[in-house]
């Protein structure tokens, strides 16, 4: 049920990282008048992983990919490294500042426009209908959109969510930093086909610290969720401990990292929120991109049911679909990150478990697959003998 000959678009999306680019995408795709709302020089902070699910749900082409990582270093806090190859396939590496221009790019090639600005904020005309107000730049002259639906995709601390859905500002949220260095010399300390993952409190007090390469570049990076923690200082230090302190830095990024779905991602009228905006970053791993675009996709979809019904509850269907495909996921990292993070002693423990060529196979075919692994039941018992054998063990 579309409307639209008294509104000048479909949908808006405000927002155009991952989530809000593959919004607009698939909505152009379907015939919908999309406007796809980004401000500019905005670039996520991020290690840039991306699975083979990814790349073929989402038809990622392979330039984009700036490397293709073949395996994963763990790093306890005694420096005792395990190491997890991938084994047949490889993990992509992209760079957001490219990658996410891309995907914006890309829908507007398929139909939607797009349009360079500030969200304001969400008004109504004395119809009801929704009408979303931006400026050009901040403090700029107003303008005004009227639309039949507003995905909000704006990130972290969305401004669509906090308007619109109830308790959307108490999200839990990491906060990230990292910088993009020029990448060393290949060596024992830097391989420029592993992700290097730091479980150290001396570098973060309750997640971790990550040096992943992007080719020519890599991305250092660390989260805490402990409001004044130094990252910028805990960088310099990394860098110092691995040999990258002389290493070029091209640049520095932070923001906050959601770590929690929330628990309603539409207004019960015409919004729906995707991606950060909607907290779908899985905890634990910090992995967000496959996830954002899932949401946008879920989204989309919801969206165009209810351009089509005029019915609300349609909205609903977003996160309902979102939760069934990936919620087990999110809890079984939930209660990970609660419990092994949350010392020195226990990360230790932790990366141990990492040695296990169980844990390793299926913690790969997880993350590559985007599924809980249901195969292999004496695999999953033998690991579930060792994790209580840990947990007796791990007091602290």
């Amino acid at each position: 049920m579309s409307t639209r000959s008294t509104v000048d678009f479909d949908v808006v999306v405000v927002g155009g990282g991952p989530s809000g680019a593959v919004a607009a995408t698939d909505l152009a795709r379907a015939g919908r008048h999309v406007l796809l709302l980004d401000r500019a020089g905005r670039i996520k902070p991020c290690g840039g992983a991306i699975p083979p699910r990814l790349i073929r749900d989402f038809e990622i082409p392979d330039h984009l990919l700036v490397a293709k990582a073949t395996s994963a270093r763990m790093i306890a806090p005694s420096a005792k490294q395990v190491d997890m190859p991938v084994g047949d396939g490889f993990v992509g590496m992209v760079d957001r500042e490219i990658f996410d221009e891309w995907l914006r790019a890309r829908a507007a090639l398929t139909g939607a426009e797009r349009r360079t600005g500030n969200f304001e904020r969400l008004d109504r005309d004395a119809d009801g209908c929704a009408v979303i107000v931006y400026t050009e730049c901040r403090g700029g002259a107003e303008h005004r959109v009227r639309t039949s639906s507003v995905i909000g995709a704006d990130g972290a601390r969305s401004a669509v969510a906090r308007q619109e859905l109830r308790g959307a500002d108490r999200v839990p949220c990491v906060f990230a930093y990292h910088e993009i260095v020029k990448s060393p010399p290949a060596s024992s300390d830097f391989d420029p086909s592993r992700c290097d993952v730091i479980y150290q409190g001396k570098f973060s007090p309750d997640f971790y610290a990550w040096v992943f390469p992007h080719g020519e570049t890599s991305s250092i990076g660390v989260g805490s969720a402990h409001k004044g923690y130094e990252l910028r200082d805990a960088i310099t230090r990394l860098r110092a401990d691995n040999g990258m302190a002389g290493c070029e830095t091209i640049r520095r990024e932070g923001a906050p990292i959601p770590l929690k779905p929330l628990k309603r991602w539409d207004n019960g009228r015409d919004v729906v929120v995707a991606g950060d905006a909607a907290g779908v970053v899985a905890p634990a791993s910090g992995e967000g991109i496959y996830y954002a675009m899932a949401a946008g996709r879920f989204a989309a979809d919801a969206i165009a049911v209810f351009l089509d019904t005029g019915k609300p509850a349609a909205l609903k269907q977003a996160r309902k679909r979102f939760m069934r495909a990936h919620g087990k996921v999110f809890l079984v990292l939930g209660m990970m990150q609660h419990f092994w993070y949350r010392n020195d002693k226990r990360r230790e423990r932790f990366v141990k478990i990492c040695e296990d060529k169980d844990v390793q196979e299926l913690t790969w075919q997880a993350y590559m697959n985007k599924e809980l692994v249901r195969k292999k039941p004496m695999a999953h018992f033998r690991i579930f003998m060792k994790d209580v054998g840990h947990l007796l063990g791990s007091t602290a």
